[in-house]
């Protein structure tokens, strides 16, 4: 029982706080187009285990689906986390809607680190709610904190139950009190005039149970979606979603409501969802679950869902209280004897294998409806025949969930659903079809082929050095004393391999090149010439690239094969010989309001640069692919934090003034999950723009052939990056809009349409390790996280049949920077791995071994505390990424950790850069 799991959670350590006396219920959610759920996850889990029913929503959770998941779940509080600004209409909204849907007792809780400032916490604490501050934190504690949101909405829900005709009729909140009711116990009377009210009625009921991890809320997610799609939304159906209660500190999340993504478009009268505890801990179902299924049948619906937590091979509780039952299993159950303990495989009137994905998911099939024929002692039916069905439920549109969606109909019809024929047309299959996955499966071991990759050539390194040193050491000594056979023999047989021997020979001729005052190389066919010195104010020549003054034969070989000089394999020290002249590093991140506001600030930043680098920022609707709307928690996101795009002309007007096709212009795009759309935005604008070019310049239209000639000339010469990285997102910033395996694909198309359309100068994707940094990853595991999402899209591409020189060169990476030690070195580590694994693994050409990178300095690392010391912070960050050869750079303005860079913070950030570029005397 609740008072039970309280009594244990009285005996917590924290013996102050409030222990409720009363089951508390609270949704939990980060705001719309919000992906940063780090702080409300914690939350919600200090929530849970001061014994709180935590209903999850997730990250990008809008003011109505709060509001619906409020009221069907009869929750006492709400507790919303918003970090990307727009946060005074969302919470002013999220009240006036509460009232407004009769939940004017529900309480708002919400926190924005030091995003929300104080100003704006008076004002909503005028409007009913409670903003905590980083200062409350500092006071109260985290435990503390959370507390005080279990102390406030200690109250008791089931003192007021609801009149039994607004249940009859329907009403939401009315059948969401009186599941409140009915759990505690409260009102057998109530209990008793809805099984009256049912006798007549025969609703039936589905019950979906099965191992934990299975995917069963995902797999009743896309049956309900296929229900409603089926019978055109004419069903009205209640979902009961059961969680376990847990045995220590009484608390459970509830996290069923957050993968329905059906109810998201669905109507509230016609589809209800409740998730319950068991408030037990170890039951598989609620006391009074008998009593819920009758109410909910009483309030007129057509059909009840029931999920139960997942359960264990001799649990079957669900059988009583279900008309039609589901048992949901992966393929991972052990040995086929382990099938004969299931208990549920006698009851269930169908199985479906989840995860059919999985390696042996055929094999599992079989064996688990063999099985069901020795159950059912059926010895004369074959295997096929058996209600057994491969699903993948989180593949979208699986016709394996189809299938299974259409054997449950037709039990369901058996026992009294009032469904038509349906309009989806029938599939005759018992399993899911077309599951090839991106990667093929004998490719899966890619990641550890790359680093033994990386591991042997340090090892053949090492060798090769190890012979070096043996064999000067022989000639030495030949030269000293007079020479015998057993030297001659020994220096026979100490072979340095072709390459290093080459690169041994080919080192006094490099350092003669490095030691005169011009160097002459060539990149892409254009001759460059260089100065290979600068001159101090003091009159000291300076080289610009520092040789190693041993001679040393084994020094040396380590040398060229680990550091080698820059523009050299494995281009540890940079890909280019020397930094370009004409091109300062600086790209600075800019985008706030309306494209007219942006377009502006873009000027001043590129004002007085020899080359104009941009990098955009979107806001969070753009992020998200929506369009700005009135409606008070999509406005007040509208050019927050970023510049609003929602049409062609949008764009059109954020880049105008500039040549996007000018060879010193370069675009840098932040845009992830509608990257797609942004990029197509982004060339069409680029295209219009050299047409429009041609009209003013010609005084004429151009006609097909000299548009298409304008077409491909642009799409050869326009310069920059979308960053389009869906691994990254799904990683550290969640503004995914499609699954990571549909976003994956049309990575690929877009690479492929590269290819296609001969686009040499603009990088489809920047492999991105700041986000993941800035959701707390360390420098270490930024860069392999990054590297790997990096190596994966190679796998990927090359699986769609992408020559590997085709595509690498469009690849390009985004690192964060910071103040931990490792962030000195992070560009050549990424550099040498890259390139090693590039040639030694695929045999990629010069160019694709090149990585090249972007640095934006930590966001994590400014504090709101006395910013302007922000600024030093940031300089060092710079100057660690200048040293390490960066290909461009980003600085924080000092103003970001609370708002968004004014003009005068942003040319302090710039300013940063110049001083190092223009007067540091070690930058060059």
């Amino acid at each position: 029982m609740y008072l039970e799991a309280s009594a244990t959670a009285s005996r917590s350590p924290v013996s102050a706080l409030h222990v409720a006396t009363y089951p508390v219920r609270f949704i939990t959610a980060a705001s719309l187009f919000d992906g940063h759920d780090a702080a409300i996850n914690i939350m919600r889990r200090v929530l849970q285990s001061q014994g709180v029913e935590v209903v999850h929503l997730g990250h990008d959770r809008s003011v109505e689906a709060v509001v619906a998941a409020a009221l069907q779940e009869d929750a006492q509080g709400v507790a919303i986390s918003s970090y990307q600004g727009g946060h005074v209409e969302y919470f002013s909204y999220l009240v006036e809607r509460l009232a407004e849907a009769g939940a004017g007792h529900v309480q708002v809780f919400g926190g924005g680190g030091g995003v929300i400032v104080p100003e704006e916490i008076a004002l909503l604490r005028s409007r009913g709610v409670t903003i905590f501050a980083p200062e409350d934190g500092q006071r109260l504690g985290l435990a503390g904190m959370i507390n005080t949101l279990v102390e406030k909405c200690d109250v008791d829900l089931a003192a007021d139950p609801p009149a039994l005709d607004d249940v009859l009729a329907g009403d939401p909140a009315a059948l969401a009190r009186a599941i409140t009711v009915l759990e505690a116990g409260r009102s057998p009377e109530l209990a008793a005039a809805l099984r009256q009210a049912v006798a007549s009625r025969d609703v039936p009921v589905l019950g979906i149970t099965g191992t934990g991890g299975s995917g069963k809320s995902s797999l009743t997610d896309e049956l309900l979606r296929r229900l409603r799609l089926d019978q055109e939304d004419k069903l009205r159906v209640a979902v009961i979603a059961i969680d376990p209660t847990r045995r220590k500190g009484g608390g459970a999340l509830l996290g069923d409501r957050i993968r329905m993504n059906a109810l998201d478009s669905a109507d509230p009268a016609k589809t209800f969802f409740r998730s319950l505890a068991t408030r037990t801990a170890g039951a598989q179902v609620p006391e009074h679950l008998g009593d819920v299924i009758t109410a909910c049948k009483a309030a007129g619906f057509d059909l009840v869902v029931v999920e139960t937590p997942g359960i264990g091979q001799g649990d079957a509780a669900i059988v009583p209280f279900c008309d039609i039952s589901l048992y949901v299993m992966t393929p991972e159950y052990g040995a086929a004897s382990q099938l004969e303990k299931i208990d549920m495989l006698d009851a269930a009137d169908a199985v479906a294998v989840n995860k059919f994905e999985r390696r042996g998911a055929e094999d599992a099939r079989r064996d688990v409806a063999r099985q069901m024929v020795r159950n059912r002692e059926a010895f004369g039916a074959s295997w096929e025949s058996m209600p057994v069905f491969g699903t993948s439920a989180a593949r979208f549109n699986d016709d394996g969930v189809t299938a299974l969606y259409q054997h449950l109909r037709g039990l369901l019809i058996d026992k009294g659903l009032v469904a038509g024929a349906g309009v989806l047309p029938v599939v005759d299959i018992k399993a899911s079809t077309g599951l090839t996955g991106v990667l093929p499966a004998a490719r899966e071991r890619y990641l550890a082929e790359i680093a033994a990759t990386v591991r042997g050539y340090h090892a053949t390194t090492r060798e090769q050095a190890g012979l070096a040193r043996r064999r000067s050491a022989l000639q030495t000594t030949r030269e000293l004393v007079q020479a015998t056979e057993e030297i001659d023999a020994l220096l026979s047989t100490t072979v340095l391999s072709s390459d290093v021997q080459a690169l041994l020979d080919a080192w006094p001729a490099r350092v003669e090149e490095h030691s005169g005052d011009e160097l002459v190389y060539t990149v892409r066919g254009k001759q460059i010439r260089t100065a290979l010195t600068r001159t101090t104010l003091s009159g000291n020549k300076v080289p610009r690239v520092a040789l190693p003054r041993t001679t040393e034969p084994g020094e040396l070989v380590d040398f060229l094969r680990r550091e080698n000089l820059p523009g050299e394999f494995p281009f540890t020290a940079g890909v280019f010989p020397f930094k370009r002249a004409g091109e300062a590093p600086a790209r600075m991140f800019a985008g706030e309001g309306d494209a007219f506001r942006t377009n502006r600030r873009f000027k001043v930043l590129s004002g007085d640069s020899e080359a104009t680098r941009l990098s955009t920022a979107f806001d969070s609707v753009t992020l998200y692919g929506r369009d700005p709307d009135p409606r008070p928690d999509v406005y007040g996101k509208v050019g927050t934090s970023g510049v609003s795009i929602a049409t062609l002309d949008d764009m059109k007007v954020l880049y105008g003034g500039f040549d996007l096709c000018d060879p010193t212009t370069s675009v840098s795009m932040t845009i992830n999950g509608p990257a797609p759309t942004i990029l197509a935005m982004f060339l069409n604008t680029a295209i219009d723009q050299r047409l429009d070019r041609f009209r003013e310049d010609e005084g004429r239209e151009p006609d097909a052939a000299e548009t298409e000639e304008l077409r491909a000339w642009v799409l050869a010469n326009v310069r920059g990056t979308v960053q389009a990285d869906i691994l990254k997102e799904d990683q550290g910033q969640n503004t995914c809009i499609f699954s990571t395996e549909f976003g994956l694909r049309a990575m690929a198309d877009i690479q492929q349409w590269f290819i296609d359309q001969q686009v040499r100068n603009f990088y489809s994707v920047s492999i991105s390790g700041y986000h993941i940094a800035e959701a707390g990853a360390n420098p270490i595991s930024q860069l392999a996280f990054t590297l790997s999402n990096g190596f994966t899209y190679v796998e990927a591409y090359l699986a769609r049949g992408m020559d590997i020189d085709d595509f690498a060169p469009n690849l390009s990476f985004f690192f964060s920077n910071g103040m931990d030690a490792e962030y000195a070195v992070i560009g050549r580590v990424a550099r040498r791995i890259w390139a090693v694994a590039m040639k030694e693994k695929y045999g990629a050409s010069e160019r694709s071994q090149k990585l090249k990178y972007h640095v934006q300095t930590s966001g994590r690392s400014l504090h709101a505390q006395e910013m302007d010391f922000n600024d030093i912070r940031t300089t060092l960050q710079a100057l660690c990424a200048i040293y390490d050869n960066a290909n461009s750079l980003h600085t924080n303005a000092y103003d970001e950790a609370v708002t968004t860079p004014t003009d005068e913070s942003v040319r302090r950030a710039l300013a940063i850069q110049m001083i190092i570029d223009k007067e540091w005397g070690l930058s060059d």
